[in-house]
């Protein structure tokens, strides 16, 4: 169990262990999750939103006939440029 004191400005520190165990470092962000059941979860907010990445993306390359990284570049070519890239 960590155990952090509240400031009067409403900071805390938070505990080695948990840092460590949340991977978070100096300028990190966290992000307080209420649950349904009225538990605060604490998470590291960039390997929150990488997760949260991961699964809307969850079979996407699947669907897609399992694309090349040439595919995908020109796919982001023309996107970004509006035609495919030249060879």
């Amino acid at each position: 169990m960590n155990l952090a004191r509240v400031s009067s400005n409403g900071q805390i520190t938070v505990p080695v262990e948990i840092r460590r165990l949340l991977k978070v470092k100096e300028g990190n962000k966290l992000l307080f999750m209420r649950k349904d059941n009225g538990e605060i979860v604490v998470s590291n907010a960039s390997l929150f939103a990488l997760q949260e990445a991961q699964e809307a993306f969850a079979g996407v390359a699947e669907a897609l006939g399992n694309p090349t990284e040439e595919d995908i570049q020109s796919w982001v070519d023309e996107v970004r440029y509006g035609k495919a890239a030249e060879a």
